[in-house]
């Protein structure tokens, strides 16, 4: 089995124990020589000044490849360009450009009065300004508010055409979800990498929830192996051996990219890699 390349997804620290993780959780991660890593913004763009910070720190001092989330929430079309350039300024020429969630309170997305309506209308303007890599996101199960998977790779098609590089996609738990999805892409004449994004599951009724308000398929017999699991405290090795399989089933079926969702908790993503032959190759440097 060939080894993939492989990124990681972080989130901004809230607290100084929660900056201490995400250090710990880079310097774990790091040695596996990522092709890059990204950070996340909150819900409604809750946590925009504190991605942009963990970027700046994490580009400075870690040696490695950053992307910095933007989304579309809460914010003029020119405090949003203002924020990618203050990234680039940073030396940051990654972007995961996105529509971003609703803030809390509000049940859908509604564009700020002088704002970006849409995620192409933001990714056609950090295209024209030539400075980024744009990656963005692509749904295997249907996204909440898609009429079916047919609208959901139009979507990724426009945001493709619009000037994105590359889609990640959002976490699933079967292969045969993404090879499904992959294929639809392919047919509506989608040529661009389609990255699948990994979720190895450190919290089986955390994840759960998260699946269905993203609209991703829980197979049944998931649910039953983590009831059995909680219930045996095996939680833990469930989770890396269905994450494994997962893994290798893509790599099977051509698969030569994967991005882990790590929810800064970098045990369980660890452990996958070593088992998928993905073993430490770099020293990180620097970080403080």
């Amino acid at each position: 089995m060939s080894k993939p390349e492989i990124s990681f997804e972080f989130f901004p620290p809230k607290t100084l124990e929660a900056s201490f993780r995400l250090w710990d959780t880079v310097q774990t991660l790091a040695p596996l020589d990522p092709r890059f890593v990204s950070v996340t913004y909150g819900a409604g763009g809750t946590t925009r000044e504190l991605t942009r910070d963990a970027v700046s720190t994490l580009h400075k001092s870690s040696g490695l490849n950053v992307a910095a989330h933007l989304t579309c929430v809460d914010a003029s079309r020119q405090e949003t360009l203002e924020i990618a350039d203050t990234f680039a300024r940073a030396g940051v020429q990654d972007i995961v450009a996105l529509r971003g969630d609703p803030p809390k309170g509000q049940d859908k997305f509604v564009p700020h009065p002088d704002g970006f309506s849409s995620s192409v209308e933001l990714i056609e303007a950090l295209a024209e300004t030539e400075m980024f890599s744009i990656r963005v996101g692509a749904y295997p199960d249907t996204h909440p508010e898609a009429a079916n998977m047919a609208a959901d790779v139009d979507w990724l098609k426009a945001k493709l055409d619009a000037g994105a590089d590359e889609a990640l996609t959002q976490f699933f738990f079967e292969a045969e979800t993404f090879f499904r999805f992959r294929d639809a892409c392919v047919k509506a004449g989608i040529d661009k990498p389609i990255v699948p994004g990994i979720l190895p599951i450190e919290n089986w009724a955390g994840a759960r929830n998260f699946a269905k308000r993203c609209g991703t398929h829980i197979p049944q017999w998931v649910e039953q192996a983590f009831e059995k699991a909680v219930r045996d405290e095996r939680e833990d090795l469930l989770a890396t051996a269905i994450c494994t399989e997962l893994c290798s089933d893509l790599i099977e079926g051509g698969v030569d990219k994967l991005h882990f969702y790590t929810l800064n908790r970098p045990e369980l993503t660890r452990d996958v890699c070593f088992a998928l032959g993905i073993t430490p190759s770099v020293e990180l440097e620097n970080v403080a």
